[in-house]
């Protein structure tokens, strides 16, 4: 890994957003499902929460142009119980959904800890799913149709949550806590190795300031004696 692709790697891990997600419930067209996690790694969410425990990873590979190396997955069996880990962990849920009570996606603050709920895309938002968020958000539309492309309508969300965090500059800063920046910035500079540590339970290596592993002939003899 080059000097170069190493500070990239590390600009960009700077600048995501550990308290804006999104929450899909029930979105099974795997290019959907691509476009809203190149949308997430576009605006800086680590992290993509999906509730479709049959959907399979291999899906997304090469429908989402490699944006799901950079988006952790996280797989939920129901709306219910990815709602309440998110609230639990102070997350706000927004929902896209048409009620009495919802409101143009632009009046609302994105820059609390809020998590996106996008619907299905033949019956958007559930009434689990309304019920269980704290807001409800719509995009004004000017034409003859009521909505947009669910993934699409998840870009223009997201692009407003982009623009209100640039303004308080919640992007100039790392706000990743510093194990988890450690730990993701190696998966990303080397997926190969880290996923062989991952299997059999061992540290990564160190990496020096330009991204290469520090005395990697320790580090393997060290492994070979424990294996």
């Amino acid at each position: 890994m080059t000097p170069e692709r190493f500070q990239k790697l590390k600009n960009t891990l700077a600048r995501r957003q550990p308290d804006l997600t999104v929450l899909a419930d029930e979105v099974h067209k795997p290019h959907n499902l691509a476009a809203i996690i190149r949308t997430c790694d576009a605006v800086g969410i680590p992290r993509f929460h999906l509730c479709n425990p049959e959907f399979r990873d291999r899906q997304l590979r090469g429908r989402s142009m490699g944006s799901s190396r950079w988006v952790e997955v996280e797989k939920h069996d129901n709306i219910v119980e990815a709602g309440e880990q998110l609230k639990k962990q102070g997350f706000k849920i927004i929902a896209a959904h048409f009620s009495e009570k919802a409101r143009p996606y632009h009046k609302l603050d994105y820059t609390q800890p809020c998590a996106l709920l996008m619907g299905s895309e033949k019956r958007g938002v559930s009434t689990t799913a309304a019920e269980l968020a704290d807001e409800h958000v719509i995009i004004p539309m000017q034409g003859m149709v009521q909505s947009f492309n669910v993934s699409v309508a998840a870009a223009i969300i997201l692009m407003e949550a982009q623009r209100q965090r640039q303004a308080v500059g919640l992007y100039d800063i790392s706000r990743i806590p510093d194990k988890e920046y450690a730990h993701t910035l190696f998966r990303w500079g080397y997926p190969e190795l880290a996923r062989y540590c991952d299997d059999r339970n061992l540290d990564y290596p160190q990496l020096d300031n330009e991204g290469q592993l520090v005395e990697p002939e320790v580090w393997y003899n060290r492994v070979k004696l424990r294996s």
